[in-house]
């Protein structure tokens, strides 16, 4: 069979059939929509509380990080509509990228395959990162200081940074066992790390001094991004990487009992918890601690600190690591996810695809992630990190409007348990929304997301695309894209 033509789409019966006709052992379907809020509370609510609102308020917006959280929950509100009538359509393994493989074809869906794998892994490295800071700043409480070389990756101050590769590599062997234990685990660490949070957010409150509030918009500083309102919407774009837990919960679907009930309900229960908690703790956070010395690893930390509870300053560092904890497990859950479907459909080695007969997880592609996660949170410092995962999750969103729009003129006749309403309003905005954070990132992040890109295409090009001709799923049915197409 010759290798497709770059807009080959994969019909989604196919899609479908994959998830359980591979003669060997499939993924567990043993989640539930409250193991979906979970999932997507756990992935959420992370690095972006525990760390980067003192960067993006230090750096950007000031106190107006608020508006800038209230921006990013406007678009993910848009994008998790979206995102809840593919999942609900499709409740496969992959989320975006298996939905680009419906709708735009085999290069479009590798391109966001590879995307994705490169958000995901930043993503798990940035939270380790922001968990190694918690951590050592609690062990120093406690009397007790890593060596230099081991505390900080290169250009912060150290070679390595031992603690984020150690929460990388035993959150992988959790996931490698299997992903139901690791769905109590996070279920459990979530609810804590709520707790924490609602009372850092009752506390804190009864120290807020409201003039740290004023301005609420800082005057720009003479460049784009630097305070004022470009500042907020910069910031919007910076902190936004903290939303991929909406494409976590998306590619877990295919794992739950009911993904057409499930779905839906995961993605926007989620959302409307997580944008509550992150408006909320930029207020309070602002409040405390005048902004511009915010730009610490351990941001809420401070802050309880200036209210003189020293104790509770303990507490709130034990929570910071629940909570990156959980987002970094989820991360690295999603990565597999999308690293197994890829596999599946012959863009990866096939390795990639294994199912473990006892766990049911694809465990050497946990494993492999894992170690090459742990990698980058050693070496990487974590302002690079944030940015990549943040134009990477925006691009991935950008990708799922245009599905949903798309689908809907291609296969009118399709089931939708959920359908976002307003006609083709909610995709557009979904996607202009995106299209204006991207924009307010900085020049050196699209650089670094355009290089991924083409290693990704040389690897497309001398690997993939002759291995995706000779997928089953084109033998199986033609693409559903028109009358008189074929998969070739």
């Amino acid at each position: 069979m010759p290798p497709p033509s770059l807009g080959t789409r994969k019909p989604i019966a196919a899609l479908l059939a994959s998830e359980s006709d591979s003669g060997g052992p499939t993924l567990a379907k043993n989640l539930s929509a409250f193991s979906l809020v979970c999932i997507g509370v756990g992935a959420t609510v992370g690095a972006g509380i525990f760390v980067l609102t003192g960067t993006a308020a230090a750096n950007f917006a000031g106190p107006g990080l608020m508006l800038s959280f209230v921006l990013g929950a406007v678009a993910s509100g848009l994008v998790a509509l979206c995102y809840a009538e593919l999942a609900a359509m499709m409740p496969v393994a992959g989320s975006t990228y298996s939905y680009t493989y419906a709708t735009l074809g085999a290069l479009p869906a590798w391109i966001i395959g590879w995307d994705l794998v490169l958000e995901f892994a930043m993503a798990a490295a940035t939270i380790a990162v922001g968990w190694s800071g918690y951590a050592q700043s609690l062990m120093a409480d406690a009397g007790l200081r890593l060596p230099a070389w081991l505390a900080a990756a290169p250009g912060e101050g150290g070679l390595v940074n031992g603690p984020a590769a150690l929460v990388v590599l035993a959150l992988t062997a959790l996931l490698m066992r299997d992903n139901r234990g690791a769905a109590r685990t996070n279920a459990v660490l979530v609810a804590l790390k709520v707790v924490i949070i609602l009372a850092f957010l009752g506390i804190g409150a009864l120290h807020v001094r409201p003039a740290l509030w004023q301005p609420l918009v800082p005057a720009n500083e003479g460049a784009f991004g630097a305070f004022g309102w470009s500042g907020i919407l910069r910031g919007a774009g910076v902190v936004f990487f903290a939303y991929v837990g909406f494409e976590t919960i998306s590619t877990a679907a295919g794992e739950t009992r009911n993904p057409q009930r499930d779905a839906p309900v995961g993605l926007l229960g989620s959302l409307v918890v997580t944008a509550a908690l992150y408006v909320a703790v930029a207020a309070v956070l602002t409040g405390l601690v005048p902004y511009r010395e915010l730009d610490v690893a351990d941001p809420i930390a401070k802050a309880m600190a200036v209210t003189g509870l020293t104790g509770f300053s303990a507490a709130i560092k034990l929570g910071a690591l629940i909570g990156l904890t959980t987002a970094a497990l989820t991360a690295l859950y999603g990565q597999a996810r999308i690293c197994y479907a890829m596999a599946r459909d012959r863009m990866l080695p096939d390795v990639f695809s294994r199912i473990g007969p006892r766990s049911r997880t694809p465990f050497v592609a946990q494993g492999i992630i894992g170690l090459a996660t742990a990698l980058v949170a050693a070496l990487v410092p974590i302002n690079i990190l944030g940015e990549l995962v943040s134009i990477g999750t925006l691009f991935a969103f950008i990708l799922v409007c245009a599905s949903v729009l798309i689908l809907r003129r291609t296969e009118p006749d399709l089931p939708r348990p959920f359908r976002v309403p307003g006609g083709a309003i909610v995709p557009v905005a979904g996607i202009l929304a995106c299209l204006a954070l991207m924009v307010s990132l900085p020049g050196d992040t699209w650089l670094r997301l355009l290089a991924w890109l083409g290693l990704g295409l040389a690897i497309w090009f001398g690997y993939g695309r002759r291995r995706v001709g000779r997928d089953p799923g084109f033998e199986r049915t033609s693409p559903f894209a028109g009358p008189g197409q074929s998969p070739g």
